[in-house]
This record gives structure tokens, C-alpha cells and sequence, in this order.
């Protein structure tokens, strides 16, 4: 069997891009890892599929997979991808569209600067959406306990259509992401899993972002994350309504002027070649 794909990426978060309208394929686990492999595959964090919408309100059918397989909920990077991606293949000529994902409908829309914005939702900090064991609360933050005879790590869990916890720290570039978010991102607590957000706050308009996402790893940039990252720190009342998030692939913009509103994200979304995959 051969499938078509097209390999995107959002600021260096590379994505596999499938159109099952045109292909019918059965995307077992197994075939999923097969392709997520960068030795013997294509390699990607996420694979994304387009099919027909169930949503009437909807244009098309969303859906992520991890490089492990596991289905995600949600992926900002993936959608801006994906905005590019039915427009260059001529599925749509619109450009403002609607997505629907696991976790409800999302707007994306092509701005004058070529950059694509998404509309995410609205933060949630209700801990039912996360199926974790009970933590201790302290403040704003929750204690999560990942080291024996060592200080809790204080986070603050938030769903932006997908689960985050998010960390605080001094100094970005010297803190053991990959090692904490480890331990963070499969820890006990979280049923699902989550992804781990550890953001330097600059300014009041600016911050930095690593991220360590569930059943990928370290990535190079993550749009969820950064609206997570900036929803806590506005709850905190250390930002401003209007961030610049800067991840080792490159800068997002975020905007979140009013709790009950949706967080916007908008960046820029590539297409590196196209391809076949042969099983």
C-alpha cells in the first residue's frame, strides 16, 4: 500500500499531513510508529489527518496522533499546518475555516502577514478535564511530588483542548527539561498523561518556552503550550493580555484579552516536500 503524505512543520514542530478524503487507510498503531520512526520512516511529532467532517458547523475533521501513536486532542502548530495544507491542495479556497477536533471547533483564518491564527478556546483550569489523582493546592499552584526527599514542584495544571502543567522557573536555558518533564508528563497523578510546560518569564509582554509533550518528548515549539504558558501567567497577573512566546523553533503571538474569550495564537506554518510511503 502506498500512502500520499505531506511533511509540514509550525516553528521546527514537524508534522506527517494526510488527506483521507482522497485516501481511505486504515491508520493502525502499529502503522502510525512505523512512520513516526526517523531512522526507518519519515519521522514527525504528530501525524495529522483531514477526512470529512460529522460537525455540520465544521469544514473538515481534525485528528492528531503522537509519535507513540497515542491520539491527542489538540494541536495549534498542527492546525495552522493544516489551514495551509487544504488551501495549497485546493480543498478549500477559504480563508477562514473551521476545524473540528476531539475537543469541539476550532477557527482558523489566514492573516495579511501571511501568518495564520488559531482560535483556541478558552483556558480551563477546572482539574476534572485532567482524570488526576488528587493533588495538594497551594495558592495558584498544585505540589507535585517526582523526586524522593526532594521539594515538590509547584504547577499549574490548565486544558486548552488539551492537558498542561505548567512550570515556572529562574533560568530556562540551564532547568533539565527533558528530565522533569519526564517524570512530570507520565507521573501517577495524570491518568491521560500531560504535557509539561516550563516557561522564563521576560517582560510583561514576553516570555520563554520549553516544552515537553506526552508521548513525543522534548519539541522544538508547541502552540497549546504557549497558550497554556501565557494563560497561567495572566492568571498570575504577570502578563499582559498580548505575549510574544519564544521557543527554540521560533516566536508565537498570543492574545487572551478577556477570561471568557478564546486565546488566539498566530504564526507562521510550512510545507517542506511531499511524499509517499510505501508499507
Amino acid at each position: 500500500m502506498q500512502i500520499k503524505f505531506w511533511k509540514m512543520h509550525g516553528l521546527g514542530n514537524d508534522f506527517l499531513v494526510i488527506d483521507m478524503i482522497e485516501q481511505k487507510i486504515d491508520l493502525s498503531s502499529h502503522l502510525i510508529r512505523a512512520m513516526a520512526n526517523r531512522k526507518t520512516g519519515v519521522g514527525f511529532d504528530q501525524l495529522l489527518t483531514i477526512s470529512a467532517p460529522t460537525d455540520p458547523e465544521s469544514d473538515f475533521l481534525y485528528r492528531i496522533f503522537n509519535a507513540d501513536a497515542s491520539e491527542a486532542e489538540q494541536c495549534g502548530n498542527g492546525a495552522r499546518c493544516i489551514h495551509t495544507f487544504v488551501r495549497e491542495k485546493g480543498l478549500t479556497s477559504r480563508e477562514e475555516i473551521k476545524l473540528q477536533t476531539k475537543r469541539g471547533l476550532i477557527k482558523c483564518t489566514l492573516q495579511k502577514d501571511t501568518n495564520i491564527s488559531v482560535e483556541i478556546g478558552v483556558p480551563d483550569f477546572n482539574l476534572e478535564g485532567f482524570q488526576p489523582s488528587p493533588l495538594k493546592k497551594e495558592g495558584d499552584y498544585y505540589l507535585l511530588n517526582i523526586k524522593d526527599n526532594a521539594e515538590p514542584l509547584a504547577i499549574i495544571p490548565v486544558s486548552v483542548g488539551n492537558p498542561h502543567a505548567v512550570v515556572e522557573v529562574s533560568n530556562l536555558e540551564d532547568f533539565p527539561v527533558t528530565e522533569i518533564g519526564k517524570a512530570v508528563s507520565g507521573h501517577q497523578s495524570f491518568l491521560d498523561g500531560v504535557n509539561v510546560s516550563f516557561m522564563e518569564l521576560i517582560s510583561r509582554t514576553q516570555l520563554n518556552l520549553k516544552v515537553f509533550e506526552r508521548g513525543v518528548g522534548e519539541t522544538s515549539a508547541c502552540g497549546t503550550a504557549a497558550c497554556a504558558a501565557v494563560a497561567c501567567g495572566i492568571k498570575l497577573g504577570k502578563l499582559d493580555s498580548e505575549v510574544l512566546v519564544s521557543q527554540p523553533g521560533g516566536n508565537l503571538s498570543i492574545i487572551w484579552d478577556s477570561f471568557e474569550k478564546p486565546l488566539t495564537m498566530s504564526g507562521p506554518s510550512k510545507k517542506v516536500y511531499e511524499g509517499v510511503f510505501e508499507t
